[in-house]
C-alpha cells in the first residue's frame, strides 16, 4: 500500500486520485544524474543539448550530466581544431 502524498493517508498503489482529499498522485521521478547521459553528451553533442533543455526542469541532475557531456565535447573539439591549425602553421613557417 501506498500513502497519498497530501493528506498522508493509506491509498491503493495504483490510485491515481485519493479517494479521501482528491488530489492527484504522480509518480516519483528517478533523476540520478547518471554518468551514460553525460557519455551520450559527450558523444553526441546536439543529443546531450536537447537533453538539457527537455529535462532542466524535470530531471535537474541528470539534464546537468547530458549539459556538462555536450560541453566538454565541444571544448574538446575547439581544442582539437586549434591545436592543428597552430601546428599547421608552424610547419608552413619552418618551410616542410
Amino acid at each position: 500500500m501506498a500513502y497519498c502524498k497530501n493528506c498522508g493517508k493509506e491509498i491503493d498503489d495504483k490510485a491515481i486520485i485519493c479517494p479521501s482529499c482528491g488530489v492527484e498522485q504522480k509518480p516519483a521521478v528517478v533523476d540520478n544524474g547518471g554518468f551514460l547521459w553525460g557519455l551520450l553528451g559527450c558523444c553526441v553533442p546536439i543529443v546531450g543539448l536537447v537533453l538539457f533543455i527537455v529535462w532542466k526542469d524535470t530531471k535537474p541532475k541528470t539534464s546537468k550530466a547530458a549539459g556538462i557531456g555536450a560541453l566538454i565535447s565541444v571544448i574538446l573539439g575547439v581544442l582539437y581544431y586549434v591545436i592543428i591549425i597552430v601546428a599547421g602553421i608552424g610547419l608552413g613557417l619552418s618551410g616542410y
